[in-house]
């Protein structure tokens, strides 16, 4: 007689986990993650981590307290600046995506979704070092002097006539075809 309220609560107790949703399920794990990762996140000791970090962002962090990276200072033409943190090895092209990642990040928290042409901003400004224009995206930053803490900034640039020579080549292309007779 003992058993059979035993079974009672088995099987109640077994209908139960039934209809709860797996604990061990990915969406679950998901879920309890981000929420630990937005309760980390908050902590004021990782104010530098950004919001939706990645795998390279939180090495480059790490890396940064064990002295094999560097934190740049971005100044931009409105005054207000950019804090970037790059490896040691980085180039300026690495450069240039870690300031195009942390601006469009920053907009994107104040303003919503707003997108930004670099490709407008690269062709009419570049960063400068000691008022040395940084123009070789292949070059390391440590060829330009550029150590931790360094600060940079934007400049306008005027590029030569001689870097915009592929528009006379297009031109040519385009008109090509036209000059044909049929």
């Amino acid at each position: 007689m003992d058993t059979k309220p035993e079974e009672d609560a088995r099987t109640t107790t077994s209908a139960v986990v039934s209809t709860t949703p797996e604990y061990n399920s990915s969406s679950v794990k998901k879920a309890r993650l981000e929420s630990t990762l937005a309760a980390l996140l908050t902590d004021p000791l990782l104010a530098d981590v950004p919001k939706k970090p990645m795998l390279s962002d939180v090495d480059t962090l790490i890396n940064l307290e064990l002295g094999s990276a560097m934190r740049l200072n971005v100044l931009k033409l409105d005054g207000t600046s950019v804090d970037v943190a790059l490896m040691n090895t980085a180039t300026l092209k690495d450069l240039k995506l870690a300031v195009k990642k942390k601006v469009n990040e920053m907009e994107e928290s104040r303003m919503g979704h707003r997108q930004i042409s670099w490709r407008h901003v690269w062709a009419n400004f570049c960063l400068s070092y000691h008022n040395e224009k940084l123009l070789d995206d292949n070059c390391s930053l440590h060829d330009y002097g550029i150590r931790n803490n360094s600060q940079v900034q934007f400049i306008s640039y005027v590029a030569s006539k001689a870097s915009r020579r592929h528009q006379r080549s297009r031109k040519h292309r385009f008109f090509h075809g036209l000059n044909r007779k049929s």
